[in-house]
């Protein structure tokens, strides 16, 4: 028997990379077995955790220069008893995939839209004038390369291996540096007998929303946690998706939720809010892609 996880296909994307580095750390330090299941979409990955079609789901969340990925925050959101059980950084190097003789002949450039947004400024100044068609992931268009020579791909080099298609330029993200947060999302209540997580748990992630049209609405929840002093690494807000102007706050915190320190801020916390949703606590993976 093996651990069935859900991510972003078709295969190639870099979730599925982040998902391999995963598996391959898991059965080095557990011994336990994966097995990998694409889908369309984060929200569909992470519905399929929740329906109990698979047991974890491995999203991206926060890109180092695009910032937080709303698919995941909203799907979480919106889905009950799901719990992140690790959080994995993993380096993104973005390549231009095409069966283009040349950049000169390039006039479209599919990809995701954060991959997109990553290369913007590299699109502007060598690709200035090509249409830029945004897809469900980095990997969806790279079956169409091979019959349209005008067409290129933004997505990994591992991607250009498993279609075997050109490489015309490597590194093309607009920093360096740049590097995506993902989670190991599993259900509340897992019913898999295999202990999934090993890491001592460092960060928690919860999200709240608040009384709308009331002054102080959010500083009187961030106060709880300053005077508590508890640190924020991540505090981002999105539409409830009831009425303009309501939102709600997604927050990573640096410590472990089961503290009694953090068992305090809940308990205070619950005087000015709405709903509370509680994603879980765990600890942080670095990871490289020469694992895979």
């Amino acid at each position: 028997m093996s651990l069935s996880i859900a991510h972003l296909g078709p295969p190639g994307t870099y979730a599925e990379q982040a998902a391999v580095l995963y598996v391959n750390w898991l059965n080095k330090t557990t011994g336990i077995a994966a097995t990998l299941c694409p889908y369309p979409s984060i929200a569909q990955s992470l519905q399929a955790v929740a329906t109990r079609e698979t047991e974890l789901a491995v999203v991206p969340v926060e890109n180092s220069i695009e910032g937080s990925v709303t698919m995941t925050m909203d799907a979480l959101w919106q889905l009950d008893s799901l719990r992140i059980q690790l959080a994995l950084v993993m380096p993104i190097v973005h390549t231009l995939i095409s069966c283009a003789p040349s950049l000169d002949h390039i006039q479209k450039v599919y990809s995701h839209p954060q991959a997109l947004a990553q290369c913007q400024n590299w699109l502007g100044k060598i690709l200035p004038t090509v249409q830029i068609i945004p897809n469900n992931s980095t990997t969806e268009a790279l079956q169409l390369l091979q019959q349209d020579v005008t067409a290129a791909a933004i997505a990994s080099s591992r991607a250009a291996q498993l279609y075997n298609l050109p490489i015309l330029a490597q590194g093309i993200n607009d920093y360096p540096e740049n590097c995506t947060r993902f989670w190991v999302v599993s259900q509340n209540q897992p019913t898999s007998e295999y202990q999934i997580n090993t890491l001592n748990p460092t960060h928690s992630s919860l999200a709240f929303s608040v009384p709308a049209n009331i002054p102080g609405a959010l500083i009187k929840p961030l106060q709880v946690f300053a005077e508590l002093g508890i640190n924020l690494s991540r505090i981002e807000s999105r539409p409830t998706k009831r009425s303009l102007g309501e939102y709600v706050f997604f927050i990573d915190l640096e410590t472990d939720i089961t503290k009694p320190k953090m068992q305090s801020a809940i308990a205070d916390l619950m005087g000015y809010i709405e709903i509370l949703k509680i994603f879980g606590s765990y600890g942080v993976l670095s990871v490289n892609v020469v694992e895979a």
